[in-house]
């Protein structure tokens, strides 16, 4: 259940989504970051690829503190989105799991657990880094985005949230930092960093822009047997 718990919270963040990998080039053009990642969500209607998500966590008090950020999980799999809103987030390794968005729903699909949850997508999900890649067309509705450093290949931009009035603190994401490296005029990078210190990698490969996907790729239906939980 703890498994299940943290990887729909960190789905909603992330699904997210994207980090460095080490072949990448800078584009050749003149766009900034900021401008390459407008013109990716603009004119990519469809897309898959694979990628590689990391947690990682700065040393504890007792370990050296010279080692860096340590990985404390690391999934793999396949991902695949068509927008508005519906997409699936395959996790294969080490464990089966599946993050489906139906446009109406989102759907978190554990293989060992034999369990699927259900609940809205709400308009919670459009200010989310999820809707950067998965969402709608228009990121400068929820975000700044800021032009940031060239490094590992990629020119980074930073992405601002725009405050919420309804919410307390201004916005609702649990993360003091989000980043995503461009290259190639493509999302090679996200970066998320909270509070403690802890990141979030996600690595995309073999991005193919606008292919054709079938009409039932983004439905699911628990098999007999399954334990199916509906939240609101």
């Amino acid at each position: 259940m703890q498994r299940l718990l943290s990887a729909l919270a960190l789905s909603f963040a992330v699904s997210t989504l994207i980090l460095f990998s080490a072949g990448t080039v800078v584009a050749a053009d003149a766009d900034s970051g900021a401008e390459q990642l407008r013109q990716f969500v603009r004119n990519s209607k469809t897309a898959e690829g694979d990628f590689v998500q990391q947690q990682l966590r700065p040393p504890k008090v007792n370990e050296p503190q010279d080692k860096g950020l340590k990985v404390v999980r690391q999934t793999q799999g396949h991902f695949a989105f068509q927008r508005p809103g519906r997409f699936v987030w395959d996790t294969q390794k080490p464990f089966e799991q599946k993050l489906i968005a139906d446009g109406k729903q989102l759907i978190l699909w554990d293989k060992d657990l034999n369990q699927a949850t259900f609940r809205a997508a709400g308009q919670a999900l459009a200010s989310t880094p999820a809707a950067i890649l998965f969402g709608e067309s228009s990121l400068d509705q929820h975000f700044d985005l800021v032009d940031g450093e060239e490094r590992l290949g990629m020119r980074w931009v930073a992405l601002v949230p725009k405050k919420n009035p309804n919410v307390k603190n201004g916005n609702d994401l649990p993360y003091t930092k989000i980043s995503i490296g461009m290259a190639n005029s493509l999302p090679k990078a996200l970066e998320l960093i909270d509070g403690l210190g802890s990141v979030v990698l996600v690595t995309l490969d073999k991005i193919q822009l606008n292919v054709n996907l079938p009409a039932n790729r983004f439905i699911f239906t628990p098999p007999a047997g399954a334990e199916v939980l509906r939240l609101n």
